[in-house]
């Protein structure tokens, strides 16, 4: 195998990923440097600057590999080459020592849950009879029934309808947790384990600093695969109420084999330099069942999706914002703060709904249309907590610009699986993956050098571009590089959370020299004690905070 001459970055002391910000790139709505209207990684490295300048520490990148893009790449046919809609490995090379040359690491995204149905294996698996060693790395099942002509169980598939399917003339099942192109493999089986190891080696071979593990909590399913009368959803969209309330734990969630598996790949990456990590896509309940991924010798991280799931409510933050610092120092680990991701909508517009923070699966020109404005102010707001708080924190590319949901996209033009398979009832998660706004006045608003785009934008995001916050003073983007700065400058997310007395729905807390009042109510209240570094939106003087407002004080 050639390997590229790669670079790594000096592991800092106390590992870099206890506190870094991390930045997500969904590649194909990022930056388009062909002008075919998918984004692709000479478009992201076009960007680079931007990027460095923002003040992040890390960059993950949602799949890339080679793919018939079903589940835009999480549907993965080859895990060891980059889709030609996205470039080459050379582009990869040349993208990763960019990002080292800036001190930029890069996370790629790691789909072992299940390949896509036209992966070598399950080609060979579908021309292998029954029983073969082909047939064995994924979930073939006979059927029930008489003639074996009904599923082997009940369980329902993420996206809506059957978790099983058939191919045409064959008479065994195969199970599917999401589509039906996107075939589960059997974790049980070593050769899908030696396999995956493979893979990992040879990313971090080429020099990446991570993984992000998609479905993380799902590669282990109980024995026998028993009828399940829950839903078979990845989460229901539900904030937890107390240390009690589980979800997903039916048959094909958060199994406790699936913990020797990340126990194997975190030996591996303890064996190479630079600090390697993992951060785990669980949607797992309570916290003390999350914090099992990142135990010493399991996971780095695991995105705390309580928090993202958190209503627009000081009480219930602060409860999950303690549940998650204490669940993480009973493991050593670090607490891992998430808003949004190119799975939700976008926290701008979950925040400007009637009950704020709820987590639509989709909202549509049909549904309820957020109030942009208080979404947006709100979202500033959260954002001031958030980067606020211990531990490493995830920004979802255009959350640095306040950019909300695509709310009324035609029909026409969702490609999410979950719409299709649902027959619309589903909205899907297009609305959050709209290409970003570079440059207001250009085609695809500088997207691209034309004006395709593979999701329209609407005319909206022209007001959110790049172009127009870079130097505008009172921008989300510069507030986002001012917060950045600051957290680095005052070692926030080394810190500690030592809360301080407040009126109801209004949080304060210090960390380190900082002190961060976040105001969740309508009416202005008075600051503590300490002089303004850094607010989300203008004080009125006469030490008050505005409603749906944050400010970061200087601790007397």
């Amino acid at each position: 195998m050639n390997l590229p001459t790669h670079t790594t970055i000096a592991s800092a002391a106390g590992n870099w990923w206890r506190n870094a910000v991390i930045y997500q790139i969904y590649p194909r709505s990022f930056a388009d440097a062909d002008g075919d209207g998918i984004g692709d990684l000479p478009g992201i490295l076009s960007r680079m600057e931007y990027l460095a300048a923002l003040g992040v520490d890390a960059l993950w990148l949602s799949p890339f590999y080679r793919s018939p893009q079903t589940d835009a790449g999480y549907d993965v046919s080859d895990y060891r080459d980059v889709d030609p809609l996205f470039g080459t490995l050379d582009d990869f090379d040349r993208l990763l020592q960019a990002a080292h040359a800036r001190d930029l690491r890069i996370i790629v995204d790691l789909v072992p849950n299940h390949t896509s149905d036209e992966h070598a294996w399950f080609r060979a698996a579908l021309a292998s009879p029954p029983g073969s060693v082909e047939r064995a790395r994924y979930m073939f099942r006979d059927g029930r029934g008489a003639d074996g002509s009904e599923p082997p169980n009940n369980w329902q598939s993420v996206f809506g309808g059957g978790a099983w399917s058939r191919a045409e003339g064959d008479r065994q099942w195969y199970l599917h947790l999401f589509d039906r192109k996107q075939p589960d493999l059997d974790w049980n089986n070593p050769e899908v384990r030696t396999e995956f190891e493979s893979v990992l080696r040879f990313w971090l071979d080429r020099g990446v600093d991570g993984f992000r593990v998609d479905v993380a909590h799902g590669l282990i399913k109980a024995a026998g695969l028993p009828d399940w009368a829950g839903e078979t959803s990845m989460v229901d969209g539900a904030p937890a109420q107390d240390a009690s309330d589980g979800v997903n734990r039916g048959p094909m969630w958060d199994q406790d084999n699936v913990h020797a598996i990340y126990r194997d790949w975190r030996r591996i990456l303890d064996s190479y330099p630079g600090d390697r990590m993992m951060v785990a896509e669980a949607w797992v309940r309570p916290q003390s069942r999350l914090a099992r991924y990142v135990r010493p010798d399991e996971m780095n991280q695991a995105f705390n999706f309580d928090y993202l799931l958190a209503r627009w409510n000081a009480p219930m933050l602060r409860t999950i914002i303690d549940a998650s610092l204490a669940a993480a120092a009973e493991v050593g680990a670090p607490a891992t703060w998430v808003t949004s991701n190119h799975d939700t909508v976008r926290i701008t517009s979950r925040l400007g709904l009637s009950h704020p923070g709820i987590r639509p699966k989709g909202i549509s020109a049909a549904d309820e249309q957020p109030d942009e404005a208080l979404g947006l102010r709100r979202a500033r707001a959260l954002a001031m907590l958030t980067l606020a708080l211990p531990g490493s924190a995830y920004i979802y590319q255009g959350e640095e610009l306040g950019l909300p949901e695509d709310t009324t996209m035609p029909a026409t033009f969702r490609q999410d699986p979950a719409f299709r398979r649902t027959g619309g009832r589903e909205i899907g998660r297009d609305g959050c993956r709209v290409p970003l706004p570079w440059v207001a006045g250009a085609p695809s608003l500088g997207f691209g050098p034309g004006a395709a785009t593979w999701l329209p934008q609407p005319e909206g995001f022209a007001g959110y571009a790049v172009d127009r916050q870079e130097g505008a003073p009172d921008s989300t983007l510069e507030l986002y590089h001012a917060l950045l700065r600051l957290r680095r400058e005052h070692g926030l997310g080394r810190g500690a959370v030592r809360w301080q007395a407040s009126p109801d729905q209004v949080l304060v807390f210090d960390n380190g020299p900082v002190r961060v009042v976040v105001n969740l109510g309508t009416d202005d209240v008075d600051l503590p004690p300490g002089t303004p570094i850094a607010s989300s939106l203008a004080l009125p003087g006469e030490g008050r905070l505005p409603g749906n407002g944050a400010a970061w004080l200087s601790v007397p």
